[in-house]
């Protein structure tokens, strides 16, 4: 992490899993990684939030450059983002996205038979190629809203042209 006061992007991660694709994530070769910090593992979904929301929130209210990823498994949960949404107070909405695998990432990692940095690397490729190649997989296709509504806050300090 560079200048907490330039824009840039935590991420919480839900498990081990979840960490070694947004380590992946970090491999991509155009990205600032400078402008990203993956947190320590909280242990679960609901303690990604409930930590969110008990520490990390007040801090982004101190950094408005901050930005939030809440790396979760949706578990096969329809209303699970709709859940956490929820949590994510009002002033803080359009700073905090949440994006993970509609399942869990061991789904993901067997059906496309990649280990889970190297799913991480390929989900930057395609944010950085402006492509959907995996993130268009059926697991992960839930979260174009979230990607859609990122790309715009995130992607001017976090790839290099």
């Amino acid at each position: 992490m560079s200048n907490k006061y330039q824009p840039h992007i935590h991420v919480l991660a839900e498990d081990d899993a979840n960490r070694q694709i947004a380590n992946g994530f970090l491999l991509a070769p155009n990205l600032n990684n400078r402008a990203v910090k993956v947190l320590p593992l909280p242990g679960g979904w609901k303690k990604t939030v409930e930590e969110f929301t008990k520490k990390y929130a007040s801090e982004m209210r101190q950094l408005p450059q901050r930005m939030m990823v809440l790396l979760i498994d949706f578990d096969d949960q329809e209303n699970r983002l709709t859940y956490v949404e929820s949590h994510i107070p009002d002033d803080l909405k359009a700073r905090v996205f949440v994006l993970g695998v509609l399942s869990e990432p061991e789904n993901l990692r067997t059906d496309i038979n990649k280990n889970f940095e190297e799913i991480g690397e390929a989900l930057a490729k395609d944010c950085s190629d402006n492509t959907n190649e995996l993130w268009g997989h059926n697991l992960l296709k839930h979260n174009k809203r979230e990607l859609e509504r990122m790309a715009s806050s995130v992607k001017p300090f976090l790839f290099n042209k």
